[in-house]
């Protein structure tokens, strides 16, 4: 039952502490560089960096959504967001390495990893176009 209890604590503890940093994103990257970055502007270049941070950003869903959730608030375009999530769902060094080239073999895990990295961009672009037409 203590074991329990202190596994209990540390997962509270860890997810607490993500939230917080996903929380300090938005102090630590001004909404006007977000705007820029990620914004209507340069949509190209946005989808490229959303893509490209969805890859080698760490941790799990309760700190991604809230990154993605401020990044939204703070005037990054859907088709960014969209190629963030997507990469960060679809490709997981962590999960490669552990469950997928041991048990299911590296030919299987390289045909599912290569599109998993090629396709976040794709599905940026649209998931912009969609979100376009379901805002009218």
């Amino acid at each position: 039952m203590k074991r329990t209890r202190r596994k209990l604590d540390a997962s509270l503890y860890i997810l607490l502490g993500l939230v917080i940093v996903a929380l300090l994103v938005e102090v630590l990257l001004p909404a006007q560089a977000m705007a820029q970055w990620l914004g209507r502007e340069n949509l190209g270049r946005g989808i490229l960096v959303g893509w490209a941070a969805g890859l080698i950003l760490p941790g799990g869903p309760y700190m991604l959504f809230p990154i993605a959730a401020n990044l939204i608030r703070t005037g990054a375009e859907p088709g960014p967001v969209i190629a963030l999530l997507t990469a960060k769902t679809l490709v997981s060094p962590i999960r490669m390495f552990t469950y997928e080239a041991p048990l299911l073999g590296w030919p299987l895990t390289l045909a599912r990893f290569i599109p998993g990295v090629l396709l976040p961009p794709v599905l940026g672009y649209l998931g912009q176009w969609l979100f376009n037409i379901f805002k009218r």
